[in-house]
């Protein structure tokens, strides 16, 4: 086992880490820009380095910044948590080179999945249903309207290189797609230095439905159900919950054992997730994220495991703790994101936070690092808090969630509590009857 982890992230994420290091013992390391010198994860590890100023590409992901921090350390491992270098190939190859553990899986599968095209060629030849779609990269409007034809209308056009929903258009006819093809190039262009688009059927009333799996990096696999995560704004998730209230013993069983057995195959090592969008007791593959989950705690809830513990031990060569069948789904949780932003228009209010109250009791988690008085960067993504949920069934986690939120306090800023006081008292919300477009309809007549 390790004795000292670098964690190459900030916030809560990064806090999360440092309490699964404490538990394991094993003493953790802080990486912070000069904007971060106060921030939680850096005043609970049992170390600290500064790495370089605000800016992410001058400290976050700054490659060599890292490295030396390890050296100076004597970490011999790095977790990336979510976001920043977490699914950075080129990244996970230095460590290696240096003889340091990157905990995560290997550069050839982070590479594997992060390309669109590649990742569903892969999943079909694992045997992982897929969506109907192009045949690799389209290459200009003349092979789009092509494919768009061999398919039929509506159609979605995507990054191949992309994610978070830039460079994603939707085309519901052929005038519309000459525009949604363009669109989708530039944008895609702009935000990764990579033009190239794929094109797929566009679902009329999809849910999101993710997989959570973990290989021991061994040729053993193992799935931990389910999230559904359909509630979603521009393609940003806001409300998660697992199991998926749609999903049923049978199918689930279905699902996560290709799943389980897809990864196994690969000899995939630690935390992954498995995307589909479901529609009509159908599952369709739309990307793998070879990373721990932002909404991983309502796996953890449901399932009593520490799944940053688990990461850490298999990149250890430890093994998981636990099989498949030990695995038993235990009651519902819920997660909602909280983020420093003004309502109606989700615009980034970053500012100092003059009173932070966390809700308690039984089955409630809030992962945050507010505290009182910390002065929230204008320069990174504006998560700063996640509510968590866990009860007999969904109905409890429901009414756990509405009196939890009742008790959380977050002054001196704006923040989308209120989005979720509001969504609550939604029939749909409470009957769990909702697809991925029913928040942003819903926000649309609400806003």
């Amino acid at each position: 086992m390790f004795d000292k982890i670098l964690i190459a992230n900030r916030g809560e994420i990064a806090l999360r880490v440092v309490r699964a290091c404490r538990e394991m013992g094993i003493k953790s390391v802080a990486v912070h820009s000069t904007a971060d010198a106060d921030a939680m994860h850096v005043r609970m590890a049992d170390e600290a380095i500064c790495i370089g100023p605000p800016s992410s590409t001058a400290s976050y992901l700054n490659f060599p910044a890292i490295i030396s921090a390890c050296e100076i350390s004597g970490a011999q491992a790095i977790h990336p948590g979510y976001g920043f270098l977490s699914e950075n190939a080129a990244f996970v190859q230095i460590v290696e080179d240096h003889g340091l553990t990157f905990i995560g899986p290997s550069a050839e599968h982070i590479r594997m999945m992060g390309d669109k095209i590649t990742a569903k060629e892969t999943a079909e030849k694992l045997g992982i249903p897929v969506v109907p779609g192009s045949a690799g990269g389209v290459p200009d409007i003349a092979a789009a309207k092509k494919a768009a034809a061999d398919m039929g209308y509506p159609v979605i056009i995507k990054a191949t290189a992309g994610g978070g929903g830039r460079g994603m258009k939707v085309a519901k006819d052929e005038k519309e797609l000459e525009t949604a093809f363009s669109t989708a190039r530039s944008e895609a262009k702009a935000a990764f230095g990579n033009a190239e688009v794929y094109m797929e059927k566009y679902l009329q009333k999809p849910r999101h439905i993710e997989v959570q799996v973990f290989g021991d990096g061994m040729g053993g696999g193992v799935h931990l159900g389910e999230r559904d995560c359909s509630l979603q704004r521009r393609h940003q998730k806001v409300f998660e919950e697992a199991p998926g209230p749609c999903i049923t013993a049978e199918e689930r069983a279905r699902i996560g054992g290709i799943c389980a057995e897809a990864i196994g195959k690969m000899g995939y090592s630690g935390a992954g997730t498995i995307e589909f969008l479901y529609e009509d007791g159908e599952f369709y593959f739309i990307e793998m994220n070879t990373r721990l989950q932002v909404e991983h705690p309502v796996t953890e809830g449901i399932f009593g495991v520490d799944l940053v513990r688990e990461q850490i031990r298999v990149a250890a060569k430890q093994g998981l703790s636990f099989t498949q069948d030990d695995l038993k789904i235990n009651g519902h949780a819920i997660e909602v994101r909280i983020n420093a932003e003004k309502l109606p228009n989700f615009s980034p209010c970053p500012g100092k936070i003059t009173q932070y109250h966390a809700p308690g009791g039984l089955g409630v988690r809030m992962d945050s690092a507010l505290y009182d008085g910390y002065s929230i960067p204008p320069y990174y993504d504006s998560l700063i808090g996640k509510l968590i949920v866990h009860g007999r069934d969904r109905p409890e986690a429901l009414a756990r969630l509405n009196r939890a939120l009742g008790e959380l306090i977050v002054d001196g800023v704006d923040t989308t509590i209120p989005l979720f006081h509001a969504l609550l008292a939604e029939p749909d919300v409470q009957s769990g009857n909702y697809n991925i477009h029913w928040l942003e309809k819903w926000l649309e007549a609400n806003t």
